[in-house]
């Protein structure tokens, strides 16, 4: 871990580790594959944010101060202030999205299933006191939103909807 400890590769601690470095793996094909301008930059800066989160979730409480940085209030404002100014941006579906109408539109459905995954765990972690800031599990619960709500701007107009049972 970034404190030190030796953990078991199959600890809740390193699930959450696993699932957040696959999270910043599935934003760079996202950011690779974007076409709006300045979705690419948005996405770099997520994912650098997405370490500060790593680093915490590898550190025990303990060793807190060892951190240089961590997910704050300031960070979940931000983040909050990216996902108004994408719903000003957006028309709302009504119904359910299948994912995959564009690549980037379907890269950045995937980052938001993993960005929920990630929150679970982080969650898992939090509730067993492994992982003491709130903070950051705020952040990425409005992360998966922010990501949803890019892979519908990145799609515009163009999405396929699940058709309705009659």
């Amino acid at each position: 871990m970034f404190s030190g400890e030796e953990v078991s590769k199959a600890s809740a601690r390193m699930e959450a580790l696993g699932d957040l470095d696959e999270l910043n793996s599935a934003l760079g094909l996202a950011r690779c594959q974007a076409a709006r301008p300045g979705m690419r930059e948005s996405l770099l800066f997520v994912q650098k944010q997405l370490f500060v989160a790593a680093a915490e979730a590898a550190t025990a409480q303990e060793k807190a101060e060892l951190l240089t940085a961590r997910l704050g209030e300031g960070d979940v404002a931000e983040m909050d202030r990216l996902c108004a100014e994408l719903e000003a941006k957006i028309e709302h579906p009504h119904d359910f999205i299948i994912p995959g109408e564009t690549m980037a539109g379907a890269c950045l459905d995937q980052a938001r299933a993993l960005a929920r995954r990630c929150e679970r765990r982080l969650a898992a972690l939090n509730e067993s006191r492994q992982l003491e800031n709130p903070h950051l599990l705020v952040w990425m619960n409005r992360l998966s939103d922010w990501l949803w709500l890019l892979a519908r701007w990145e799609e515009g107009r163009s999405r396929l909807q699940k058709e309705k049972r009659i």
